[in-house]
């Protein structure tokens, strides 16, 4: 029992340690990526700068996934009580915005696993609040939008805006960038290339989300920072 404690013990300062490099640098890899390798979608990915990601996408994410994200603490508590108490949505939100928010995927998909929800929705709170305090929330939607899984083997919105439209993710529109959001949380069946029907009918009301939300003074200082004076 003791050498199962010690070795937890240096698990969590290992992850720690890494967690803190992670703020800098891309993870190299995630088990989500190596088991979409393993299981014979490939691995296709390429990581990108905040600066080299198009505010569209950062704003598709936002209003489909998250619409609190720029002022929660990494839970958003009234999404879970609405979701809890299986109340319809009266404030004009996406439907992913009841699901679990951006720092929680983060959390989930950087340093833990999918599946057996019950072990590890304790560790997730735990990373999900380290990387609140530690990262900040522009570290943490840049590295969401370079590692979440958007189609069959492809990982990040730079291999995603390649994929489907032959261009860079600092180039893509509006209603691309939506397109490609809308393919969350299951891009496997959800397909942007060809659309779905999904896919083509949700892009739609990520669009109007995002009208929604882009008026938010706080997603503005997140997305749109004022430049200061010289």
């Amino acid at each position: 029992m003791k050498r199962v404690f010690t070795i937890i013990v240096y698990g969590f300062i290992f992850s720690l340690i890494y967690l803190v490099i992670c703020k800098w640098v891309m993870p190299p890899v995630t088990i989500t990526q190596l088991s979409s390798w393993i299981e014979g979608y490939g691995l296709k990915k390429d990581y990108v700068d905040w600066d080299e990601i198009n505010v569209n996408v950062k704003l598709a994410a936002i209003a489909s996934e998250d619409q609190n994200f720029a002022t929660h603490g990494g839970f958003d508590w009234q999404a879970i009580s609405r979701s809890l108490n299986n109340d319809p949505d009266k404030n004009g939100r996406a439907a992913g915005a009841a699901a679990s928010t951006i720092s929680q995927q983060v959390a989930k998909n950087v340093f833990l696993f999918q599946g057996a929800a019950y072990i590890r929705k304790p560790f997730e709170a735990v990373y999900t609040k380290l990387i609140e305090w530690i990262w900040g929330k522009k570290r943490i939607l840049e590295v969401y939008l370079n590692t979440i899984e958007m189609g069959k083997g492809i990982f990040g919105i730079e291999a995603a805006a390649e994929t489907y439209f032959h261009k860079h993710a600092k180039d893509l529109s509006r209603n691309e960038a939506a397109m490609i959001i809308a393919c969350l949380p299951n891009p496997k069946i959800f397909t942007v290339v060809p659309v779905s029907r999904r896919v083509a009918w949700r892009s739609k009301g990520i669009m109007k989300q995002m009208n929604f939300v882009q008026g938010d003074e706080h997603v503005q200082e997140l997305l749109y920072p004022k430049r200061k004076d010289k």
